[in-house]
């Protein structure tokens, strides 16, 4: 027995030993980065040798280069591999056709196995000094907690360790006078002439509730208590909001800052004691193709790819006079308000990545962009959005499509811009959008469009008026209808699914978790987990077809606690086999039809399920007034008669005779003949499990139970 017990020990402690000989084989690389790197060396090693005479690169723009000199001699795929440490980036790193991978050859610039690499265009303020003198207007609660520090630089946002600093904001207040974009009167004592009163800003939430703007002021009157901006807002300056921002009478917390570019001086209540850095840059890398107006003159950058990399500290954009925007403006056409942007390319790809603390969008693919892979980032804590695909304006040319946008996690992001969605798609087609997570936007979560009808018009408004290619919309006939533009609506085609979206909404009124209008035909909307959308913001919904949206269909997703309405279906749509569970109450409508003709639209095998009486399972609009079959905007009325509705399940569980009076209604337009008021029989609907038990009627009417775990974001 002692014999074997030695045999054992001696076997353990070689099988111990061998497993510390072990030695992970180097990373292979063509070539590498460092921060101890010089760009005068070969590259070729991932540290500097014993004599520090050879050893990695220092800076990407030299590694790019580099990689087309090596792309001469070598044709299989090319790999730089980035070690860890922070590299400042002064200019956007510009990839063109000389960066192209020929022919099926890829070129990776990737991090360091097991390192994090980060770019930063952040530039730290220093000499610092305690301010001692009087400043006019500064709160007694700020006197002696504010530092001040000497810069010839202009910048927008600021950032410390924590992330970004919160700029100077006022309390709330309501123009008095508005109803022009640029001019509007407040109340007396709200606004100054200031001396630096270019530097001020008002950010503005006009008379909808679906989008904001951050304007600069262009002068001020006291006496007339008016203002001017120096950019037009969208719409009209009315009542809903205005704040001014980077004036020293509003410092009043920690965090806050004030840049008086006038005087040259930036002053900080600090909220701890790391560095403070300012953004140099909107744009750290740009991928960028041959790009030409006509039909087929663009020609793409290919098989660029960017993974494991970290970006962070990039600075906010600001509109210009001409600037093009898509819808409402929740973005504007080819524009550099991107860390990472696609403009004009072709089977490249952002993998793996982490965007975060910037004051504009993470990633952007502009005009022409094919077969692109968008897949696995985390992208947080953003001023702009998270990743927008856009594709040219309403017209012919239709080359932003069949891209891949997977497995990304997105949220706190629209931190500036209010309406600012997770993903948007703008005539952008042929894509799928699948299992992201999209959480805590203060506007909706995800966003496809095109072009709306009323805008297909000559003009120069701001709003996609000046996106539209007339010299090929020469066919349209003078009296347009929404079939009329759909061969020009490029946002056809798309699958979204298994997407998981929750907290969204949390500022802005009017807007969903899923949102969709004049985007083409096509889109599936499926399998999608929508849930939570309790902010206290007014008309929402789950998802949303919208004016002129047709051709779309949307299954096997569900709605659980969103407040307003559950879903909004307009004309042909298709809501098949979906649960909407427990909408919030005020107005607590499950199902909301607005815009007709419903010919051809399906309300087929969906489940309605409420715990409380509060509910409205289907609401129809009322005629306006004077009119037959029309609503008060002159569109026909959408109507529950004339949608292929059945084998659906309407259920209020705290009072059951709600559901059967709505089913007995519909019964008696014609419609869910074979539909019913009975429980689904769900799991545990209230801890999100929406599976059916045995011999649930949903079963029995042909309702597909709907996999959760297929939802969300997938493990790498």
């Amino acid at each position: 027995m002692k014999k074997q017990l030695i045999v054992v020990l001696i076997l353990m402690i070689g099988g111990f030993s061998g497993v510390a000989q072990t030695v992970e084989p180097k990373p292979q690389a063509d070539f590498f980065i460092s921060t101890q790197g010089s760009d005068d060396w070969s590259g070729m090693l991932a540290n500097p040798n014993e004599q520090g005479t050879d050893g990695p690169f220092a800076t990407l723009e030299h590694a790019k280069d580099e990689v087309r000199n090596l792309k001469k001699k070598k044709s299989s795929d090319i790999v730089v591999l980035i070690r860890e440490g922070v590299y400042q980036l002064r200019e956007t790193v510009v990839f063109d056709l000389k960066d192209s991978g020929k022919d099926n050859m890829s070129i990776t610039y990737e991090a360091y196995p097991g390192e994090i690499p980060v770019f930063s265009s952040g530039k730290e303020i220093t000499g610092w000094e305690k301010v001692t003198t009087e400043l006019s207007g500064l709160s007694e609660k700020a006197k002696g907690n504010v530092w001040v520090a000497t810069t010839s630089d202009k910048f927008l946002t600021l950032y410390d360790a924590e992330g970004m600093l919160p700029r100077t904001q006022s309390n709330a207040f309501n123009a008095l006078k508005g109803g022009k974009k640029n001019k509007f009167q407040f109340p007396k004592g709200k606004l100054k002439n200031w001396s630096n009163v270019q530097d001020v800003e008002i950010l503005v939430r006009p008379t909808r509730d679906w989008m904001m703007n951050v304007l600069p002021l262009a002068s001020v009157n006291e006496k007339t208590n008016t203002a001017f901006t120096a950019i037009d807002a969208t719409y009209g300056i009315g009542k809903k909001g205005i704040w001014v921002e980077n004036v020293l009478e509003e410092l009043n917390n920690p965090g806050e800052w004030v840049l008086n570019t006038k005087d040259n001086k930036v002053y900080l209540w600090p909220r701890n004691k790391t560095e403070v850095v300012a953004p140099t840059l909107l744009e750290f890398i740009r991928v960028e193709g041959k790009i030409d107006d006509k039909e087929s003159g663009d020609v793409p950058v290919r098989n660029l790819h960017f993974r494991g990399l970290t970006f962070k500290h990039g600075e906010r954009y600001t509109l210009t006079k001409n600037d093009v925007g898509l819808q409402h403006d929740w973005n504007m056409l080819d524009k550099n308000n991107a860390i990472i942007r696609f403009r004009g390319a072709e089977n490249c790809v952002i993998d793996q990545c982490h965007f975060l603390d910037s004051g504009s969008g993470a990633i952007r693919v502009d005009l022409y962009g094919k077969e692109n892979k968008i897949t696995n980032n985390h992208i947080e804590q953003m001023g702009g959005g998270g990743i927008l695909l856009c594709g040219y304006g309403p017209g012919t040319k239709d080359v932003n499509k069949n891209n891949t946008v997977y497995n990304n996690n997105i949220h706190h992001v629209g931190k500036i811009y209010w309406h600012s969605p997770g993903i948007f798609l703008w005539q952008s087609g042929h894509n799928l959008v699948a299992n992201n997570l999209i959480h805590h936007t203060n506007y909706s979560g995800l966003i496809i469009s095109g072009g709306i009808l009323r805008f297909f018009k000559h003009g120069n408004g701001r709003e996609q008026q000046r996106a539209l290619r007339w010299d090929e919309l020469k066919n349209l006939p003078k009296k347009l209808d929404h079939k009329d533009i759909q061969p020009y609506l490029h946002s056809r085609y798309n699958i979204v699914e298994n997407n998981e979206i929750h907290n969204a909404m949390q500022k802005l009124g009017d807007g969903n978790g899923i949102y969709i209008r004049g985007a083409g035909e096509g889109n599936v909307i499926r399998h999608n987990y929508i849930h939570h959308l309790v902010a206290e913001t007014g008309k929402q919904s789950g998802i949303r077809t919208d004016g002129g949206q047709m051709d779309a269909i949307i299954s096997e997703n569900i709605i659980y606690k969103c407040k307003s309405q559950g879903m909004t279906l307009k004309l042909n749509n298709r809501f098949e086999n979906n649960i909407i569970a427990d909408v919030i109450a005020p107005r607590g409508i499950y199902m909301k039809l607005v815009e007709g003709p419903s010919h051809g639209a399906s309300n087929k095998h969906n489940i309605f399920y409420s715990t409380k009486d509060d509910c409205t399972f289907i609401s129809e609009p009322s005629p306006g007034k004077g009119l037959v079959g029309e609503d008060s905007r002159g569109r026909e009325t959408a109507r529950m008669k004339d949608v292929d509705s059945d084998y659906n399940i309407y259920y209020c569980k705290a009072d059951n005779s709600i559901a059967e009076k709505r089913l007995k209604e519909l019964k008696n337009q014609g419609v869910d003949k074979s539909s019913k008021a009975a429980d689904p029989m769900f799991v545990d609907p209230e801890n999100g499990d929406f599976r059916f038990k045995p011999g649930s009627p949903a079963i029995e009417m042909g309702i597909k139970p709907i996999d959760m775990s297929k939802i969300g974001l997938r493990s790498k």
